[in-house]
């Protein structure tokens, strides 16, 4: 077991986990922030896209104890004061979304692109998503959700 300590969604947690915890395990069955999907376990499809630090990573393969003194940020935490985050704005209004399972890993994952790259070209904003997966789309609107979310950020 390990102590662990860190800032999620902008509230402090202190927990003690076993050391093979993953961070998504964390997110999701201890601190039922939900919002963080996990569809493979190998770091394969991105639906496990949080922020630590400030960066995109895959929380399924993170274990929580290597990240203890961390700032987490999940899809949860995106929302502020009632108001969608730009990307989740514009993944609703382009339709960048099907089912929803890969939504906030994409999501996740495009706003660290849009903090590396102010106004990515379609090719850039495919290349960067490559390890993010949907099985619904052919990831048009994906991409215009990104480009056009890249405008207001």
């Amino acid at each position: 077991m390990k102590k662990i300590s860190l800032e999620v969604n902008g509230k402090n947690i202190e927990k003690e986990v076993p050391d093979h915890t993953t961070l998504s395990d964390l997110l999701r069955d201890t601190l039922n922030l939900t919002g963080t999907h996990v569809g493979c376990d190998t770091s394969q499809c991105g639906a496990c896209v949080v922020h630590v630090d400030g960066k995109s990573i895959k929380s399924c393969t993170a274990l929580a104890a290597d990240i203890s003194g961390s700032k987490v940020t999940t899809i949860e935490g995106l929302v502020k004061n009632g108001k969608m985050h730009p990307m989740q704005e514009a993944f609703k209004k382009l339709h960048g979304l099907q089912c929803g399972f890969c939504t906030p890993g994409m999501v996740m994952s495009a706003i660290d692109l849009i903090k590396t790259q102010k106004n990515p070209s379609e090719s850039e904003i495919r290349k960067w998503l490559e390890g993010n997966i949907c099985r619904c789309t052919g990831y048009q609107n994906i991409v215009a959700a990104v480009k056009e979310a890249s405008t207001k950020m």
